[in-house]
């Protein structure tokens, strides 16, 4: 009985799991990334959003934040307070990623940011 072609079956499997696991490592990758962009996307938004509740339009530069990041804004629950008030904002943001095998994965995050107009005053 010959084992001539044994090698080239084991080599054949060593490959293939190197070759799975290779492509699970860079989809956890992409992952990854796109959750930090998301996440840093939902931040910036946020305190940017925070200090137009006080004379701005707090939607609007979310939006324009959170696109500047790669990211979509999904809500703003930021309303316009005109008084001295300290107020929380907050801001939800999806980034969609291409992922092998998975396609196209929607990734979101949320952050808050408090705002005090009176915090500056009081130097």
């Amino acid at each position: 009985m010959s084992e001539q072609g044994s090698i080239t079956v084991v080599a054949s499997s060593v490959v293939a799991v190197v070759v799975v696991m290779a492509a699970g490592l860079g989809a956890a990758g992409q992952l990854v990334a796109g959750w930090s962009q998301t996440a840093t996307a939902a931040d910036a938004a946020a305190l940017a959003a925070a200090p137009a509740t006080f004379l701005g339009s707090p939607v609007e530069e979310a939006f324009r934040i959170a696109a500047a990041n790669g990211s979509r804004l999904i809500s703003c629950m930021c309303p316009v307070d005109r008084s001295f008030a300290t107020r929380t904002v907050e801001v939800r943001t999806e980034t969609r990623v291409q992922i092998p095998v998975l396609g196209d994965v929607a990734i979101r995050a949320t952050s808050r940011a408090e705002f005090d107009p009176m915090a500056g005053l009081q130097d």
